[in-house]
């Protein structure tokens, strides 16, 4: 029997879930002292992350999407690019956009319905928040093929959910990148759950990853909550873009250690046993271990690290809190150049409402 094509996929893991190097440093780390700052990085996420889940929690934010569990996918995403890349994210990629330059009052005003939050003052060629999901994939195909065209070295990279894998936006994003080669990574972060449907029901592949193969497109499953391997990874699909060689799909595998948002309750379709057995693989525990062991951190600093982080969050709410709220009419007024008849009746309406028509 002839075989016309055979594939392997990948599997990048550098450190154990107890903190142990397996083999030696890949290149994207040269020296374990330039994993620090990211890890502070990603101390600073999980601390913003509980303060905004605290302010969604007393009326002060509206529905939030947390990011615990995916600190290290994300951070290390960030990270990987450069300020000329583009980065298309879903809606809790805030690791990455942080790393980018987007502040975090710009977060908690999208999530306390200011459209505002959406317009980052750094990086202005990054795209807002997309709540459809995967529709970021095709924006971010598009960024990726205009950049060939333009002969610029640059890298459009842009994250979906296990779920978001599934969507024929993703497919067509994958398909386009590999008919054109064009510098675009797909990053999958697979947390097991879309919402409450397991990662079981979604799709009969083996892998998330192998889903680029149909495109030609470059594959790697990753370990998500291994930052070196996540940087890695990164490291591997945007040098291969800039060089030419085409887009990249990575399979971050990690855990949503919340709920998929503030409205949703998980214990309806999670496991408990489940749950605790994720936080002994979570991303903090095995770099902690690896940083200590190392010499380069110690639970004094990491305190002193804490207190610092929780100063700069409260900054960031209260620059919030203190932002004059938009009038109602703003939600007409920066929708059309020119307001349909229909909509300039609503807004009548709305300021009547109001008693200021």
């Amino acid at each position: 029997m002839a075989i016309a094509a055979s594939f392997e996929i990948e599997y990048l893991q550098y450190l154990k879930p107890d903190g142990k190097l397996v083999g030696k440093l890949p290149p994207a780390v040269k020296d374990a002292k330039a994993l620090l700052p990211i890890f502070k990085q990603m101390l600073f996420l999980r601390t913003f992350d509980g303060k905004a889940i605290a302010l969604q929690r007393t009326g002060k934010l509206g529905t939030y999407a947390a990011c615990l569990g995916h600190e290290a996918t994300h951070v290390g995403i960030g990270v990987a690019m450069r300020p000329e890349d583009v980065f298309a994210p879903s809606y809790r990629e805030y690791g990455a956009q942080f790393a980018r330059g987007v502040k975090p009052r710009d977060v908690l005003m999208y999530w306390g319905g200011d459209e505002r939050g959406n317009d980052y003052e750094i990086p202005k060629n990054d795209y807002p928040w997309c709540v459809p999901i995967s529709t970021q994939m095709l924006m971010a195909s598009g960024a990726a093929l205009s950049f060939k065209l333009r002969k610029q070295k640059r890298v459009a990279v842009a994250v979906c959910g296990d779920g978001g894998s599934s969507k024929t936006d993703f497919y067509a994003a994958l398909n386009t990148a590999g008919a054109y080669t064009s510098p675009l990574v797909l990053c999958v972060v697979n947390n097991g759950w879309a919402i409450s449907v397991p990662r079981s029901a979604q799709t009969g592949a083996e892998t998330l990853a192998q889903k680029g193969l149909a495109g030609g497109l470059y594959c790697l499953q990753v370990d998500g909550n291994d930052l070196i391997a996540v940087l890695e990874a990164m490291r591997r699909a945007t040098e291969r873009a800039r060089k030419g060689e085409g887009g990249s799909v990575i399979e971050f595998m990690t855990y949503r250690l919340h709920d998929h948002t503030t409205a949703d309750d998980a214990r309806r379709y999670r496991g408990e046993d489940e749950v605790k057995a994720a936080w002994k693989k979570e991303p903090f525990i095995r770099l902690r271990k690896f940083l200590i062991d190392k010499k380069l951190w110690s639970e004094k600093e990491e305190k002193a690290w804490i207190e610092e982080c929780t100063k700069k969050v409260d900054e960031e709410i209260n620059a919030y809190l203190n932002t004059p709220v938009q009038p109602v009419e703003a939600m007409f007024d920066y929708l059309y150049a020119e307001l349909p008849e229909d909509l300039q009746g609503q807004r009548a309406e709305a300021l009547a409402r109001e008693g200021r028509a």
